[in-house]
């Protein structure tokens, strides 16, 4: 994996689109945790997400409009903002200790400052697949087109 040239930050502020839910995080491994998954939620959402331990994120504004939603063995939980409906942060089903955060929240990021990013194999999920098997599906690789970039 590539982490992108931020600089590393002990706080992170982080928000969805329309600024509704405003959260501050501090991330358990930096950028270093940065990940897809190929379950079928993920594969929908699409989103990059990072770790912080459950006491390291700290919900600002907008407490109210965070939606939850759960599937399958309703362990995991995904919140969303119930106006502009992106996805935040979830409570991990491998690790109920820690979320999962979608880095577009975080102020100045986005997913496609990672020329690449491993997809965690979610189709068998980590708590139901062989202890040795392998957990990396493949790796997701972004290359900006030079004729499209402004400085």
């Amino acid at each position: 994996m590539t982490t992108p040239t931020h600089p590393k930050k002990d706080l992170y502020q982080a928000a969805c689109h329309c600024g509704t839910v405003r959260f501050s995080v501090k991330l358990s491994d930096g950028l270093h945790s940065a990940r897809r998954c190929n379950c079928s939620y993920c594969c929908m959402r699409g989103a990059v997400a990072v770790s912080a331990n459950l006491d390291d994120i700290h919900v600002q504004q907008g407490q109210d409009a965070l939606t939850l939603y759960q599937f399958n063995t309703h362990e995991a939980k995904h919140y969303f903002c119930s106006t502009c409906g992106i996805y935040t942060f979830h409570q991990r089903r491998s690790n109920p200790h820690q979320y999962g955060v979608n880095v577009a929240c975080l102020e100045g990021m986005s997913p496609f400052d990672f020329a690449e990013i491993p997809v965690n194999e979610g189709r068998i999920h980590p708590n139901d697949r062989p202890a040795g098997s392998s957990n990396i599906a493949g790796w997701l690789r972004y290359t900006a087109n030079p004729d499209t970039t402004t400085d």
